[in-house]
């Protein structure tokens, strides 16, 4: 089972189509009572987290803050349970943004969400081709060139480049496309709208969510 957080600016609907395509289960959870009545004791199904989000990144961290599920992000970090950005909620996992002010978000991975130059034509949209820079089963059977879907006026100036698995060139800003530390993971363009590409990529990260599961449960 995945549960989809709900930060209140974006289309659950598409992610959560994307995930049954790959044959995942999913639950949307809005609320942090409803995740603390989904991952009660020995009734814990829950085997990976997906972040989605669409629009501005204040708007998404004051939802999820009302929400009460921040925290429980922070906790999934730390347990190392699978935690999976998209769009938006790829942005939300570094520690600030420049978007209308200055926002804090997360802080789970380092580094600071900045505006395209003036010169470069925003929202960055459509089919965008990807450079895989590391190794990472998340990224098992994408190869250097496949084309995935991008929508976004904002990109990740990573402290840290190492955790930078995939980019995509704009003008001449190298964007990272799918970014991962640990348990913690994300994809600035939609996988959900990326074709057969991006069905991978959701593929995987169930995969990688299987294999926690079963060996949370090997240890218990």
């Amino acid at each position: 089972m995945i549960a989809i957080l709900d930060p209140g600016v974006g289309n659950l609907q598409s992610v959560t189509k994307g995930f049954s395509r790959v044959g995942a289960d999913t639950v949307v959870v809005d609320q942090a009572a409803v995740w603390r009545e989904l991952v009660h004791g020995s009734m814990d199904e829950i085997e990976g987290v997906v972040l989605p989000g669409v629009g501005a990144f204040g708007d998404a961290m004051f939802q999820l803050r009302a929400a009460g599920l921040i925290p429980i992000l922070r906790q999934v970090a730390r347990e190392g349970r699978p935690l999976f950005g998209i769009c938006l909620g790829m942005q939300l996992l570094f520690g600030s943004s420049q978007e209308h002010g200055r926002h804090m978000g997360l802080g789970l991975l380092s580094g600071e969400v900045v505006r395209f130059k003036d010169d470069l034509k925003v929202p960055h949209m459509g089919w965008n081709d990807l450079d895989v820079v590391r190794t990472h089963p998340l990224l098992r059977d994408v190869k250097v060139g496949d084309y995935v879907y991008f929508v976004h006026s904002y990109y990740v100036e990573a402290t840290n480049r190492d955790c930078v698995l995939a980019a995509a060139t704009y003008g001449s800003v190298s964007v990272p496309g799918v970014v991962g530390q640990g348990n913690v993971l994300g994809a600035q363009f939609h996988p959900e709208k990326s074709g057969e590409v991006g069905e991978r990529i959701l593929h995987n990260f169930v995969a990688l969510c299987t294999a926690w599961h079963a060996q949370r449960e090997a240890v218990q």
